[in-house]
């Protein structure tokens, strides 16, 4: 394997392996007032932001494999690994929004509490899908 390769093996090792980045206690206070919600996710938006760009960096080396005509199942490999990580980052985010934001909409009940679950259900069948 390359040494491009690798580092993009390792990057989603390090990102896939552990569920315990997003374990920081995300909050989020759903108020009345759109402007002033706060997503579930936002305790945690750094540790995003990090995995985000590390997965950023992935795909260039992607990019740079097909440049340099890398072997095609070491390219599959890498796109693999960048799934796996975009796919732990989707499932977090989907807990924090379960956590919080669905949580605190059931609290207040009615049309909000109804809208949430629907929305958290089709985001579920779009990663189900993907």
């Amino acid at each position: 394997m390359s040494d491009t390769a690798t580092v993009v093996a390792d990057d989603a090792r390090a990102l896939g392996a552990t569920g315990a980045d997003a374990a920081t206690g995300s909050s989020c206070h759903a108020a009345h007032d759109a402007d002033a919600r706060q997503h579930g996710y936002i305790t945690a938006k750094d540790n995003y932001l990090r995995r985000l760009r590390r997965i950023e960096g992935q795909a260039r080396g992607l990019q740079r494999m097909v440049e340099e005509e890398k072997y095609c199942i070491d390219i599959l490999t890498q796109v693999s690994a960048m799934t796996k990580a975009l796919q732990a980052v989707a499932l977090e985010l989907l807990e924090d929004h379960m956590a919080h934001c669905v949580v605190a909409a059931a609290r207040e009940g009615g049309s909000a509490a109804e809208e949430k679950i629907q929305e958290a259900s089709e985001a579920i069948a779009r990663l189900v899908r993907s």
